[in-house]
């Protein structure tokens, strides 16, 4: 076997003869110099014939075991014979170990990039110093540098939007669906932006997006002859949505008919003279009531509703659902809204037993009572609710109904997965409600639809659930109406949004550790340097501690 050279060790296939190896400072210098062919000018690539001079230059190499690995390289000056060319004297480089105008290998600076992709700015230099290598964070940023975007867009292109941060600054993601890659990153949602895009990029055929109108706008106009696809997740979130709030506004006649049933069910006790019940001053309705006075005021001096939400610092939905509800309405939604307590499931037992006893008991006895009956919590709190059960200001019990997502979630549900009590229970709801069964009904047509792709029945559907179905679903079949032809091809043909969902969940976890630290141009090379990779090769990601650019 032949034995290796100190070549072959240090620079393995690369053409440099090293002529000494030292120790200084605690690292090996290695002076080398270059043996390779005559190198060719960078401009007209015309390969050199004469030697101008020759000098030294230094390299900082990869690290050899814990010692820092300095090489001073012994290049030579050419020059270019060519007489159209502008340049005459050039350096030549060593394939494999040099790169014009910098100071550090090839396999370095591919190092120093790996570990600027993976950590970011200071960890990575924490590890750099670790590993016996002279690199700042500034020095590793520089390291990052966004891959060239393709000068056409994807055959499939993908798009949704990322929240810079929620409510208030958003941005733009884009995917080849079929290659699972990101392609670009825009700075923010309009429909100006992307449409500006498609029009640099052309060659989009289809488009997977999510109900967004700016997207599909941006696309009629830059990208006209696209096939727009509809992402068949957001039309069943849609979907869900409506049927939730279904739920919350017939609520009353599930809770009116469990009533009905317990009065039938258990006589009802001797009742008990008590002051007339009144609505907690708890935070919530106190909040309510304060927020409801507010927000008339001010529509009584012309405010507009988006005047009020930006002085009350609240959603437009939130001011236009007070503008437009009574204030009776509000506060029993409010009261309602409050999570059932531990001592929700005793509260028709201390009832009875305050109410057979005429007030005259004590709030010590009765918590032992239902102390033995399970109750978990302090005395306390069954004494706060004695003392309102005495001065009327007590809840009345609740009927133990089902909450509307939970409600929600049974009808979405494939039938299989629903349990036989969840089955029975769903088929309570259903005979309580009559509008809740139409919703039921036309939310599994409709799911039943999306799962099985039959995205002909889709105009049977719409004309079914526009005429006779409650508000909120009619007006789910009305939107749906107005893009029938993307959300046609969402129930017909096999593409979707999942590849772009997978990589704005981890567009949001390189955000979440970097942005408002650094710029956005920083955030897309990172988000384009991490996430191009194929989907056979999920990007891993860390927390970034970036330069404040």
């Amino acid at each position: 076997m032949a034995s290796k050279t100190v070549e072959d060790v240090l620079f393995p296939g690369i053409d440099v003869r090293v002529e000494r190896v030292s120790d200084s400072s605690g690292g090996l210098v290695v002076e080398a110099m270059s043996t390779g062919r005559p190198g060719r000018c960078p401009d007209c690539r015309k390969q050199a014939q004469r030697v101008h001079s020759s000098y030294q230059r230094s390299l900082d190499e990869r690290p050899l075991g814990s010692r820092r690995v300095v090489v001073r390289l012994r290049v030579r000056r050419y020059f270019c014979d060519r007489r159209s060319c502008s340049r005459r004297p050039f350096v030549e480089q060593v394939g494999g170990l040099t790169e014009r105008h910098r100071r550090s290998s090839v396999g370095l600076t591919g190092l120093l990039r790996s570990a600027a992709v993976e950590l970011g700015g200071r960890p990575a230099a924490r590890l750099c110093h670790r590993l016996r290598l002279a690199a700042g964070r500034t020095r590793l940023l520089r390291r990052l540098k966004a891959p060239a975007v393709p000068d056409r867009a994807p055959r499939v292109l993908g798009v949704d939007e990322f929240a810079f941060r929620k409510g208030c600054t958003y941005g733009t993601v884009l995917v080849d669906v079929e290659a699972g890659r990101v392609v670009d990153v825009l700075p923010d949602r309009t429909s100006e932006t992307f449409a500006a895009w498609l029009a640099e990029h052309p060659g989009a055929e289809i488009i997977c997006r999510d109900r967004a109108t700016a997207y599909t706008k941006a696309v009629k106009e830059a990208a006209p002859d696209a096939l727009e696809v509809a992402d068949r997740w957001h039309l069943l979130q849609n979907l869900s949505a409506a049927v939730e709030k279904t739920c919350h506004q017939h609520r009353n006649c599930l809770r009116k008919n469990t009533e009905q049933e317990t009065e039938t069910e258990v006589p009802e006790p001797p009742p008990m003279l008590l002051p007339p019940a009144e609505l907690p001053r708890t935070q919530i309705i106190e909040r309510t009531r304060h927020r409801y006075e507010d927000i008339h005021r001010l529509l009584e001096k012309g405010w507009t509703i988006s005047a009020i939400a930006r002085r009350l610092n609240l959603d437009r939905r939130t001011a236009r659902r007070f503008r437009d509800t009574d204030l009776d309405q509000m506060l029993v939604s409010a009261r309602d809204r409050r999570p059932n307590g531990v001592l929700e499931p005793f509260k028709a037992y201390l009832n009875a037993l305050l109410t057979e006893a005429q007030g005259q008991v004590s709030g010590t006895r009765l918590f032992l009572e239902i102390r033995e009956r399970g109750y978990l919590g302090s005395r306390q709190v069954v004494r706060k609710h004695l003392a309102a059960l005495r001065a009327g200001t007590a809840e009345p019990v609740r009927a133990d109904i089902p909450s509307p997502q939970k409600i929600t979630s049974w009808i979405m549900c494939p039938r299989d997965t629903l349990t036989d009590s969840q089955e029975e229970r769903l088929l309570q709801v259903r005979l309580a409600c009559p509008d809740i069964t139409r919703a039921c009904d036309l939310a599994r047509a409709f799911a039943d639809l999306v799962r099985h792709q039959r995205g002909h029945l889709l105009q049977q559907w719409i004309p079914q659930a526009e005429q006779d179905a409650p508000k909120p679903m009619s007006g789910f079949a009305g939107f749906l109406r107005r893009d029938l032809d993307a959300v046609t091809a969402g129930l017909t043909l096999p593409w979707s949004s999942g590849a772009v969902e997978g990589h704005v969940n981890r567009v949001k976890t390189l955000k979440r550790a970097m942005y408002g630290r650094a710029s956005f141009e920083l955030l897309r090379t990172h988000i384009l340097t991490q996430l191009t990779a194929a989907t056979s090769n999920p990007p891993r990601t860390a927390t970034y501690r970036g330069s404040r650019e």
